[in-house]
C-alpha cells in the first residue's frame, strides 16, 4: 500500500471516486439490461439467423462494455494501491475482490457460452449464460454499493 499521503493528489481524491462510481453504475445498467432483456430474448432469435446475430451482439457489446471495464479495473487497482484516496481500505479491498469475481466468472462462463453458441442457439448454453450472469449482475450490484460508500466516505 502506498502511504497516507499517497500517489495522487488530494484535489482529486473526489474526481476519481466519482469516476470510479460512474463507470460501475455504467456497467450496472448494462448488466442489468443484459440480464433482464437481451440475453432471454436470445431464445427468440429464428435458428438460421442465429449464428449472425451472436457474432453481432459480441462485436457490439465489446464497444459499449471495453472501455468502461477497463477503466473500472484500473481505478479499483489505484484505490487499493492509494489508501489515501479514501481512507476506506476494507471497501477497497471488497471492490476489488468483487472486480476479480466479475472478470472471472467472465472468463469461466460467459465467454465459454458466447463461442459456444456462435455454432448456433443452444438451450443448454443458453440457460447457463442466463443463470450465470447473475452472478455478474449481483457482483457488479454490490460494486456500486462498495463505490457509493468510497465516495460518500470521502465527502
Amino acid at each position: 500500500m502506498i502511504a497516507a499521503q499517497g500517489l495522487v493528489a488530494g484535489s482529486w481524491h473526489v474526481p476519481i471516486l466519482a469516476v470510479h462510481l460512474t463507470v460501475t453504475s455504467i456497467m450496472v445498467g448494462v448488466i442489468c439490461f443484459v440480464q433482464h432483456v437481451h440475453y432471454p430474448l436470445k431464445s427468440f432469435v429464428d435458428g438460421a439467423q442465429f449464428s449472425a446475430y451472436q457474432q453481432q451482439h459480441m462485436n457490439r457489446t465489446g464497444h459499449v462494455v471495453g472501455l468502461p471495464m477497463l477503466v473500472e479495473a484500473g481505478l479499483t487497482l489505484v484505490l487499493v494501491l492509494d489508501m489515501g484516496i479514501h481512507g476506506q481500505p476494507g471497501l477497497a479491498f471488497a471492490g476489488l475482490f468483487l472486480l476479480i469475481g466479475v472478470w472471472l466468472c467472465t472468463a469461466l462462463f460467459q465467454v465459454p457460452d458466447h463461442q459456444a453458441l456462435l455454432g448456433g442457439y443452444d438451450a443448454r448454453r443458453h440457460r447457463r449464460l442466463v443463470g450465470t450472469n447473475w452472478i455478474r449482475t449481483v457482483f457488479w450490484i454490490a460494486r456500486a454499493c462498495v463505490a457509493v460508500a468510497l465516495l460518500v466516505g470521502r465527502l
